[in-house]
């Protein structure tokens, strides 16, 4: 037996609790939610993504403002809040010529708090 065999965590025999997987497959989402799920935390796989984000906590803010707080071009944030805005993180309204950016909802702020109370329990 390999050494990456060995220092796989397995079973030592084979023994299926059905009535572990009943409530399994009962529960388990379809197959387009847990993808939809997946692609919505990708949105959160990039730094720069979790910045604008911090910032749109503290206020709603327009393209030259996130440009200047995040020290980057205009175009690089407006590519990301495009992405922000496909999966439905952030908003838009606008006033005059300028466009301003804030959370969609309260639940963008619940994600990022709990994903900082779970790497700070680690800590």
């Amino acid at each position: 037996m390999s050494k990456e065999m060995m220092d796989m965590e397995c079973c030592s025999e084979t023994c299926v609790h059905e009535d572990l997987l009943k409530i399994v497959n009962e529960t388990m989402p379809e197959e387009t939610e847990l993808y939809d799920l997946a692609e919505l935390f990708k949105v959160f796989g990039d730094s720069t993504r979790i910045r604008i984000l911090f910032v749109l906590f503290e206020a709603e803010v327009c393209v030259c403002d996130l440009a200047e707080a995040l020290h980057m071009t205009q175009s690089a944030i407006s590519h990301q809040l495009r992405i922000l805005k496909q999966n439905k993180l952030v908003k838009n309204r606008r006033e005059g010529k300028s466009i301003f950016y804030s959370l969609a909802d309260e639940h963008v702020r619940s994600i990022i708090a709990q994903g900082r109370e779970h790497i700070e329990e680690g800590s």
